[in-house]
């Protein structure tokens, strides 16, 4: 009797660090586990081999930076049955989506010496503006526990389990004093999705936003709080403005401070 045949897997980089690739890798022994149950039919970062589609599983880390990436994510949707975006980069565009509140010819003009031969889009943009994504997975870099759960779901057909609730919760189980309120310091936890473990907090810093705005995130009441605090107008829209800059909670909040 024929085994059945294994699903494919395969894992695709745009415009990023590696991060979130590393990020599976670093599964080692989980991954071990799960090994058996998957075909690594493509994934450069771990192996030259290279399977050719249909894929059962996509991972997608990065963003679309140039006309080149926006004709290949279509391709790799097509050969795809699931398509997941893993990461900031690829969830929201990325540090490098701090292009998008600038003239990207200005920066193209001071790094390279021969800019005429750069191609490059105007903006930095997340996967789903281009194409159907079926999941996506936060983080910057993306949690190594979320991501085994992501794989597990879906060998068992079913949708993974993710926290939909802001970091200041995965604090008071961790039983971290506030650092907003003990110490002053601007934090993104009450309105980031939480997956961290509230590191920043346990190490009495504030919340830098990694995981990105989490469903319903009342900025407008934290950016006020934080003016009353002093805060300028100036450090509020940088506050906004690193890993998940232009996803749109936080695009709108510094844009409503930019002045």
């Amino acid at each position: 009797m024929a085994r059945p045949q294994k699903p494919r897997l395969a894992v695709w980089k745009f415009a990023s660090c590696d991060g979130c690739q590393l990020s599976l890798l670093d599964c080692e022994d989980e991954l071990l586990a799960v090994a058996d149950r998957l075909e690594i039919a493509n994934f450069l970062e771990a192996s030259r081999a290279v399977g050719r589609g249909p894929y059962d599983l996509s991972l997608v880390e990065g963003s679309i930076t140039t006309p080149h990436d926006a004709e290949r994510i279509h391709a790799i949707r097509r050969a795809s049955k699931v398509l997941v975006t893993i990461g900031a980069c690829a969830t929201s565009g990325g540090i490098q989506a701090l292009r998008n509140f600038v003239n990207v010819r200005d920066y193209v003009s001071a790094v390279y010496p021969t800019p005429q031969y750069i191609s490059t889009l105007n903006k930095s943009t997340p996967i789903a503006d281009h194409v159907f994504v079926d999941f996506e997975l936060r983080g910057c870099p993306i949690s190594k526990t979320q991501l085994l759960e992501l794989v597990t779901a879906f060998l068992h057909k079913q949708k993974p389990a993710m926290p939909t609730y802001g970091v200041c919760v995965e604090c008071k189980r961790r039983g971290v004093v506030c650092v907003a309120v003990a110490e002053g310091l601007p934090c993104l936890g009450p309105v980031t999705q939480a997956g961290c473990g509230a590191i920043c907090p346990a190490f009495g810093r504030g919340c830098y936003g990694c995981f990105g705005p989490k469903p319903l995130p009342n900025t407008a009441a934290l950016a006020a709080h934080w003016s009353e605090a002093g805060r300028r107008r100036g450090d509020i829209v940088r506050a906004f403005r690193t890993y998940n800059a232009a996803a749109e909670a936080f695009r709108r909040e510094s844009e409503a401070h930019d002045t």
